[in-house]
């Protein structure tokens, strides 16, 4: 399993990271297209879903 990493931690590997689920369990309403893969520099601070401000879960897809 991938290691998950949840909004306001800091980005230890810069590279492109997925959306997986919401902090709070729930399910809706989805991310969109633009927001299930972000770019993440190393020393950023993973975001939450901005289009309904929710924190989220990330894994690392690949490094860059």
């Amino acid at each position: 399993m991938s290691t998950l990493y949840k909004t306001s931690d800091q980005c230890a590997t810069s590279g492109q990271y997925a959306f997986k689920k919401y902090v709070d369990g729930t399910t809706t309403p989805s991310p969109t297209q633009e927001e299930r893969v972000i770019p993440l520099t190393r020393g950023e601070t993973f975001p939450p879903i901005r289009s309904c401000n929710k924190a989220a879960y990330w894994s690392l897809l690949r490094a860059t």
